[in-house]
């Protein structure tokens, strides 16, 4: 794709690096394909070629967002499936990152749009903040019903739908450091995380146990806390650095300290995230050299066991397992076939998911901004996944465990529960108690 930048524009950092994206873009269409707005909505606008035509127009002609581009960019999932699609590799994450905080800095948004986007930006990153508002949502998700029919409150029902319908008891935070059972043959940091120690605070006991089984010391850096997706996924660029660098300085200090031979996360949105620290703090001198270390310790959960070698399962299951590759897992991650290795290892049938590729309407605060599109997407993903008649549902990600659940009775699990189970750890509580 030819660009018309000026010399004056290329100096801008951001804006030399979409040049070089842009550049690489050979208007294919494999990504329409691919697409899941398009793939539902038909509209070439909803596309990854149609917005990289509207973000180019935007930043070569170095004006504001205006309302139209900001309805077809705000529509994007950031699935990243176009990524894995295109044959010219055109990097697509970064180049609508620009965008979007391009948007921030120069759109200024309807008054309700302002006050849904800052509640979510100031509630998800703080798990004491965010316990409080899931536990108002869970005693009101009756109220969703009311809601969902007035436009101006679609948004709100649409929270009240994927608040849990009880909460679980609030656990303690989880050691500073576990040793491992027998000789430590690793010692790894444990990313906490914001949403799911409230929504799912087993995960990271579970998490904790099974890396111990596997012979790692587990540690949890003080001062670490949300990797910062949420709010970078919606434009607030500088929330995002800031919680990135409280980040990087929690765990350099463990690695400057006793060491660290990989930093795990057991969610694939923020696993992506943190991967990316490297490249989102490329130009600040003070961290780019720490956050390029960071990003090249981090490992999702899998990752890692599948490195250290998952141990031999105590006990066998003849359920059969829908795993659900969530996006940030497959497409930002590349980790396509591995937890299904995993998951075949400790023992259970694994089927894939037709149409595997396309998004669940999650991401992020997505199934919360874009509720109607969400909500046609996590249909047709329970479909599929139905389809393949499972016992349970695996994936890696809390995202998609929130955004599934409500719409079928099979049990939603993530992969780390059932490799835990398999390898001496309790039974997964969803298995329980289907639906």
């Amino acid at each position: 794709m030819q660009t018309l930048f000026t010399d004056e524009q290329l100096q801008d950092p951001g804006i030399a690096e979409a040049d070089g994206i842009l550049r690489k873009c050979v208007h294919c269409g494999f990504c329409t394909a691919t697409c899941p707005t398009y793939v539902l909505l038909g509209d070439e606008l909803d596309s990854p070629r149609g917005r990289i035509y509207l973000i180019k127009d935007m930043l070569e002609n170095g004006r504001a967002a205006d309302a139209p581009l900001v309805k077809h960019i705000d529509r994007c999932l950031s699935c990243l499936a176009c990524v894995t699609t295109c044959p010219a590799s055109v990097d697509y994450m970064h180049l609508v990152d620009h965008a979007r905080a391009h948007i921030e800095k120069t759109y200024r948004r309807p008054l309700f749009d302002r006050l849904v986007r800052g509640f979510l930006a100031r509630v998800l990153p703080d798990p004491r903040l965010f316990r409080w508002v899931t536990m108002a949502g869970s005693l009101s998700r009756p109220l969703r019903f009311i809601f969902a029919p007035i436009p101006g409150l679609k948004r709100l029902a649409a929270m009240l739908e994927i608040a849990p319908k009880r909460l679980p008891a609030a656990a303690a935070a989880p050691p500073a450091e576990t040793p491992a059972e027998g000789k430590a043959k690793a010692r790894v940091a444990l990313m906490s995380g914001c949403v799911h120690p409230v929504l799912r605070p087993d995960l990271n006991e579970a998490t904790i146990r099974l890396l111990c089984r596997h012979g790692a010391d587990v540690v949890v850096a003080a001062g670490e806390g949300c990797c910062g997706a949420l709010v970078h996924h919606m434009g607030r660029e500088d929330d995002a650095l800031a919680l990135a660098r409280r980040n990087v300085d929690a765990w350099i200090r463990e690695i400057e300290g006793q060491g660290l031979d990989a930093i795990i996360v057991n969610v694939s949105g923020c696993g992506t995230m943190v991967k990316d620290y490297g490249h989102m703090l490329r130009l600040d001198a003070a961290y780019a050299g720490k956050s390029a270390k960071v990003s090249a310790l981090a490992r999702d959960i899998t990752e890692f066991i599948a490195e250290i070698g998952l141990l031999a399962p105590v006990r066998h299951s003849e359920l059969t397992v829908a795993y659900h590759s969530a996006c940030s897992m497959q497409h930002g991650q590349k980790i396509t076939t591995l937890p299904k290795r995993l998951l075949v290892e400790a023992g259970f049938r694994v089927r894939d998911v037709p149409e595997g590729h396309l998004c669940c309407g999650s991401a992020g605060t997505y199934n919360m901004l874009q509720p109607e599109i969400a909500r046609r997407l996590r249909d047709r993903k329970v479909q599929n996944i139905e389809a393949v008649a499972p016992d349970l549902i695996a994936t890696g990600n809390i995202g998609c465990m929130t955004q599934i659940a409500p719409a079928t009775r099979l049990p939603i699990v993530h992969t780390l529960e059932l490799l835990d189970w398999a390898t001496g750890g309790p039974e997964p509580a969803a298995l329980g108690s289907p639906g």
